[in-house]
């Protein structure tokens, strides 16, 4: 409430009320005016829009006597008179019956200002009506110039348009624009009436008869206002009317009926709800997106941030937004929703404290506090009063439902909203007329999701609300609702079996990721939410794995873990807990006992569940462990139980998943005939696997990875660069950990083709896909694919140096799966700087790592390079043995490709030994080759088979 002191002068119609010098006067001169008269007018004015009642009004002109109310009368009657009211259609002071007096004209207020002076005598001129003074238009209005077009042309032929959104969203703003746009469409006929002042609706109708310059003589001067506008063209701008929406609606609805050339633009957070009304919704100021990698320049063209620059300078923060700061104003952007009085209040603070420092102060209350104009409304001068205004304006269920709601980090369901904020009992449809009423009252968003609707608080509204639910005391109660709810949300929406629902399914549980971290980070911060961790930490840790967030589910689950006790031992939440604890901990730190040991108790409690989707899932993720491991001689066993295990839920996609576990497990071994034959099975079984989604079982099962380094080595060299090229581009796969997968293995059969630029571009995208999804033993395995592409390309020493630093990191790690590859590239390295016998040391060393000895899928190719460096040695007699062994390893796997490439260094050799007919098991193994003829491997044994027949 406005007190009398709170400006100096108070300026209404040719009158100026000078507060200090207690001065009332007219047109620069002075009224005369008794002491009594001008207390009162002091008050009314105070007050303006106000009911003020008759005893305040004794009480404030005759303190502490009792006066009969003939007195008040009187001096109503004098400060009228002085006034002019009534005269020529001027409005000042109004009678409320039974209730008191209010002060009806527009008041200007002006703080500081300079002491009245006297003014030499003129005459005044009087109107014949309130002379119609528009609003000041911004000289610069940012991201409406369509809004304004469009609403411009609408209004022409329909006539009566609301401007409707949530408070600062910058309705009153467009309905200025819009008053100054058309001006000239209606001669000039343009009333502007702001209503934030009107605080009384039995004054809304009194109001617009001043505006119009009506003399009306009896209570409700309805009927004179629709009548003096029957015959007339006009536009009617209504602004700031959600607080007196009832009498605003019966008025404009009147007027659009009976007063054909009448035009209405109408602001408010709420909808009239009349007929004729058209609703024009005002949506938030388009932000730029974030991480989409834009610069400075590129986000200036969405109207937020522009604005927010805009602003900003006019504040006197000088210093351009550079590139590096681009995201951060992204940011800035997407947490101030778009609103337009956030967006100022926030920009003026950027010299103040930066904008990363701004960043951490938009997540507090703090934001609701900033102040903004002086000269602003009360209503709009902080964000805080923006929705205390709102707040005053819904019942108290609807305050309790709002409130209650805040705590949902993200947009939430109806079902997310009944189970949350009602109470347990209540039908359904008191919160659906709640929800009903906020969104009518644009505190609350709305869009269609699918068949679903969601529900959303913009981060104003909420962090408003969060302090409301805070002061409530209710605040505990309702988040262990949300915990509850989240957990049941995520637990009816997993789905291991493939369906219709499933792709629905998981977009629903990605909308619940901000709600679950929230949830979990309630419970185990507070005691209150102690018996929903584990079950909570278990529902959020599929998710979590689904959404390739491995690092944060490990956090969880181990947390969860350590939290166990007789009630949920062995049961289905400790197994999802194992199963991503042993998961995560595989793929972001490092092939570990602790993550085994998970994985097989998981496997435990599946199968003591008799649970068949997860036993497969924690039989694939042990036969991941141990090909990293390199502890070949377990894969097999644990495939074709996941094959059988897959084959009895019959499900499509499981069975090729399985086939693919199958096939990679007899890869390998080193089995390359069996590996060819299960892994085609399960690529023509694929397209069950590719309409899988996160939830299901068998998802990320990709039997083409491994099948495209099976086909090279059976000597298809062009069909694996086919079967190869698509797994690291439009149909790479989903799963973060196997597009990992993915680009591992193909820059593996790049190299071996001798690619090895696209070797050195996968173990680019490897290394920043890796850092992103925090996998870190694959970043290891970057390195090292890119200090092969070094050697290769005779960067002898710098890569020999990177691969020193690799190698014991993966040994440290157990991470043997791509060791043998680097050592193999390291021993040759060794050799060209003068160096083999360390070189031969090294492959002995992974040669004896193999279990079983030689039986690996490398066996035939660590066999070779041994022979290599033994021949370089002197040592003839092991040279020959080892490429022996090489050869019949090579053809017992079925690995066409390792045999040509140990033929064609036996021939090599043979001819420096003067061998007769050194060839002619390269000439032989050559022929076998129906394609791939321009891969290095075969250039080079062309190359020297037409040698020998020069």
């Amino acid at each position: 409430m406005r007190t009398p002191h709170e400006a100096d002068i108070a300026s209404f119609g040719p009158f100026s009320l000078h507060d200090k010098t207690r001065l009332l006067e007219k047109d620069g001169l002075p009224v005369k005016l008794g002491s009594r008269a001008l207390d009162i007018l002091r008050l009314l004015v105070s007050r303006a829009g106000d009911v003020v009642s008759k005893n305040e009004l004794l009480a404030h002109a005759w303190p502490g006597l009792a006066v009969e109310e003939i007195s008040l009368r009187v001096h109503i009657a004098e400060l009228r008179k002085a006034l002019g009211d009534g005269k020529e259609g001027a409005r000042y002071i109004t009678n409320i019956p039974s209730r008191g007096y209010c002060f009806v004209a527009p008041v200007q207020r002006i703080t500081d200002a300079v002491p009245a002076v006297s003014l030499p005598a003129q005459a005044p001129s009087v109107p014949e009506a309130p002379v119609p003074v528009l609003p000041h238009r911004l000289e610069r209005m940012i991201g409406r110039d369509d809004v304004i077009r469009e609403v411009s042309q609408r209004l022409l032929s329909e006539r009566f348009i609301t401007l409707r959104g949530p408070g600062g969203i910058g309705k009153t703003t467009v309905a200025i624009a819009l008053a100054h746009e058309l001006s000239a469409q209606f001669d000039g006929q343009v009333r502007f009436l702001d209503f934030s002042m009107v605080k009384d609706a039995a004054l809304v109708a009194g109001t617009i008869a001043w505006a119009l310059g009506l003399v009306v003589h009896h209570s409700d001067p309805t009927d004179s206002v629709v009548g003096h506008l029957r015959n007339r063209r006009l536009l009617l701008v209504l602004d700031s009317c959600e607080h007196v929406v009832d009498a605003i609606a019966g008025m404009a609805e009147r007027i659009h009926q009976e007063a054909p050339g009448v035009s209405i633009i109408v602001t408010s957070r709420e909808s009239l709800l009349v007929e004729g009304e058209q609703i024009f919704e005002l949506g938030p100021l388009e932000g730029p997106p974030q991480g989409a990698g834009l610069n400075a320049s590129e986000m200036l063209v969405y109207p937020a941030a522009r604005l927010f620059v805009e602003r900003a300078a006019a504040a006197g923060h000088r210093a351009e937004i550079a590139d590096e700061d681009a995201e951060v104003l992204a940011e800035i952007c997407s947490k101030l929703d778009g609103i337009a009085l956030a967006i100022e209040l926030a920009a003026v603070r950027v010299g103040t404290h930066g904008l990363r420092e701004l960043v951490r102060l938009l997540d507090g209350r703090l934001k609701l506090e900033w102040r903004g104009r002086r000269t602003a409304p009360p209503r709009h001068q902080t964000l805080g009063a923006t929705l205390d205004w709102s707040y005053g304006l819904i019942s108290e269920s609807e305050r309790v439902v709002l409130r209650r709601l805040a705590i949902f980090a993200a947009p939430f369901t109806l079902q997310g909203a009944t189970m949350v904020a009602g109470e347990e009992g209540d039908p359904a449809e008191r919160i659906v007329e709640s929800l009903e009423q906020l969104v009518s009252k644009s505190l609350i968003s709305v869009r269609p999701d699918g068949a679903v609707t969601r529900y959303r608080l913009l981060d104003t509204t909420r962090a408003y609300a969060t302090q409301k639910l805070a002061d409530s005391g209710e605040a505990t109660s309702i988040a262990r609702r949300h915990a509850h709810y989240v957990e049941h949300a995520l637990e009816t929406t997993a789905a291991d079996a493939g369906g219709s629902e499933q792709v629905s399914l998981l977009r629903a549980r990605r909308l619940l990721f901000s709600d679950a971290r929230a949830a979990l980070n309630w419970a185990f911060a507070n005691d209150e939410g102690a018996e929903l961790r584990v079950p909570l930490a278990s529902a959020c840790a599929r998710l979590f794995v689904e959404l390739n967030l491995l690092d944060e589910g490990r956090l969880w689950s181990s947390r969860a873990l350590t939290m166990l006790d007789d009630s949920t031992r062995g049961s289905a939440w400790e197994l999802e807990l194992q199963a991503t604890l042993g998961h995560a901990f595989m793929f972001t730190e490092r092939n570990s006992d602790q993550a085994e040991a998970a994985l097989r108790r998981g496997l435990e409690i599946a199968e003591a569940l008799d649970d068949g989707a997860s036993k497969f899932k924690l039989l694939a993720r042990l036969n991941m462990f141990y090909r990293r491991t390199g502890d070949y001689r377990l894969l097999l066993p644990l495939a074709l139980e996941a094959e059988r295990t897959a084959q009895a839920i019959g499900d499509p996609a499981g069975i090729a998943g399985g086939k693919g576990l199958v096939g990679v497990s007899y890869h390998l071994i080193g089995d390359q005939r069996a590996a060819q034959l299960h892994l085609e099975e399960g690529v023509t079984g694929s397209d069950a696997l590719r309409r899988m989604h996160a939830g299901h079982f068998a998802y990320s099962r990709t039997p083409q990875i491994p099948l495209a380094r099976v086909l090279w080595l059976r000597g298809f060299p062009d069909q694996a660069v086919e079967c190869a090229r698509p797994l690291t581009g439009s149909a790479a796969p989903r799963d973060a950990v196997m597009y990992c997968i993915a680009l591992c293995w193909s820059a593996s059969l790049y190299g071996w083709v001798g690619d090895w630029s696209s070797v050195e571009l996968m173990s680019a995208s490897l290394s920043a896909h890796a850092a992103s999804h925090a996998l870190a033993p694959y970043q290891a395995v970057a390195t090292g694919f890119r200090a092969q592409t070094m050697i290769a390309r005779g960067e002898l020493r710098e890569g020999i140096e990177l691969l020193n630093t690799v190698l014991p990191r993966l040994h440290a790690d157990r991470y043997e799966l791509y060791a043998s590859a680097f050592i193999s590239e390291l021993s040759q390295g060794l050799a060209e700087l003068g160096q083999p016998a360390e070189g031969l040391r090294m492959l002995h060393e992974a040669i004896a790592r193999i279990e079983p000895a030689g039986e690996a899928f490398d066996g035939p190719e660590l066999l070779r390079l041994r022979g290599e460096l033994e021949a370089r040695s002197g040592d003839a007699k092991a040279a020959e043995s080892s490429f022996a062994a090489s050869i019949a390893l090579a053809e017992k796997q079925g690995a066409l490709s390792w045999r040509l490439r140990t033929e064609t260094s036996l021939a090599r050799f043979r001819r420096k030994q003067l061998r007769a007919k050194p060839l002619d098991g390269l000439a032989e193994t050559y022929a076998r080759f129906t394609e791939g003829f321009e891969t290095a491997d075969l250039k080079a044994a062309c190359e020297l088979l037409g040698e020998a027949s020069k």
